[in-house]
């Protein structure tokens, strides 16, 4: 083999080198500027921790005062159920006293009688407000409130307004804020119109005229 066939095959078998291209000038000055003040990252960092520790913070306040007013639900209106069925004694209590004929009161041993019912009355009243359940009794000329009252009947009652309490039926009773029973009363009715006068209609005849 000659010396140049032996040249030829050197080249053919060297691999491709690629001269690396020049660094553009300026482009190892840019980066260092491209970098964050290490000042204002601290800075922005520390104002999103600030951030998440306030809505934490709102989060654990507002939980707090959920389960407070829960608990206190709870125990406000857990014997809800328990005193409705109680009422039932104490309408029985009320209708004993006002059924009561007046001059059965007047014998000893009945008077004794009435006021051991009446003072157990006032016993389990006090009991009952000692959980908050408290009567009320709507008076005449009040106005119906459907929230608080139940209307049993209409009573025509000139004396009182139209849409009135009438009459109270059985008292009401309410929980906390709420209604634990609603009054039964009979609503006022509007006072019937009077009868058209014959007379107003009647015209006068000629005779009359002249």
């Amino acid at each position: 083999m000659t010396d140049t066939h032996r040249a030829d095959a050197n080249a053919d078998a060297a691999p491709d080198t690629v001269e690396p291209a020049a660094a553009e000038p300026g482009a190892a000055e840019a980066a260092p500027a491209e970098r964050e003040d290490p000042a204002l990252a601290l800075a922005r960092e520390a104002s999103e921790l600030r951030d998440k520790l306030l809505r934490t913070l709102a989060e654990m306040e507002n939980l707090r005062a959920r389960t407070a007013r829960e608990v206190a639900d709870s125990r406000t209106y857990a014997v809800a159920s328990f005193a409705r069925d109680i009422l039932t004694i104490a309408d029985n209590m009320a209708r004993a006293l006002q059924t009561l004929r007046a001059e059965l009161k007047e014998n000893a041993g009945v008077k004794a009688l009435l006021d051991g019912v009446e003072l157990t009355e006032r016993e389990l009243l006090k009991v009952l407000d000692k959980h908050g359940v408290r009567k009320f009794e709507p008076q005449p000329g009040e106005k119906f409130d459907p929230n608080m009252h139940q209307a049993m009947y209409e009573v025509v009652d000139p004396s009182l307004p139209g849409g009135t309490v009438a009459q109270v039926v059985q008292a009401g009773y309410t929980i906390g804020e709420r209604i634990l029973r609603p009054a039964l009363v009979a609503v006022a009715k509007g006072a019937p119109k009077p009868p058209p006068d014959p007379s107003a209609n009647d015209t006068p005849s000629p005779d009359q005229l002249s």
